[in-house]
């Protein structure tokens, strides 16, 4: 068994296309309109082939109530390994990305990490990938 599809829950597909391509740097991988919305997948340019990240609309209210209320306790919907968390927290900030916190120094095998305001609901982290 791999992962090779995880979902990210936005309130606007659009919206959420521009920031995770434009600001994030993600690539589109598949983007087929479905009527009003689209089925919107997306990848890493260092892994194009690897897992990729589908767009999923906050159609449903239950998928509302679920979005709101992780944003409203302060847990983030995903996290993204990144090669220095300061780094990226810099290049994002200058792009005009909220974060909740500035990065936080882990301890022993924790690693550094950031979260930021996805603009599309949802609370984003950013974590030091070990390797």
């Amino acid at each position: 068994m791999k992962i090779t599809l995880s979902t990210i829950i936005v309130d606007d597909q659009p919206k959420a296309l521009a920031f995770y391509t434009g600001t994030l740097g993600f690539v589109e991988k598949v983007n087929i309109p479905m009527g009003p919305v689209s089925w919107i997948t997306l990848a890493s340019p260092e892994q194009p082939d690897g897992a990729q990240i589908s767009l999923e609309p906050a159609g449903f209210p239950f998928v509302k109530e679920y979005q709101r209320a992780l944003k409203d306790n302060g847990v983030p919907l995903t996290a993204f390994a990144v090669a220095d968390v300061e780094a990226e927290h810099d290049r994002l900030t200058a792009a005009g990305v909220a974060f909740k916190s500035p990065p936080r120094k882990g301890e022993g095998t924790t690693p550094t990490t950031a979260m930021f305001d996805d603009r599309c609901g949802n609370w984003i982290m950013i974590y030091e990938d070990a390797k």
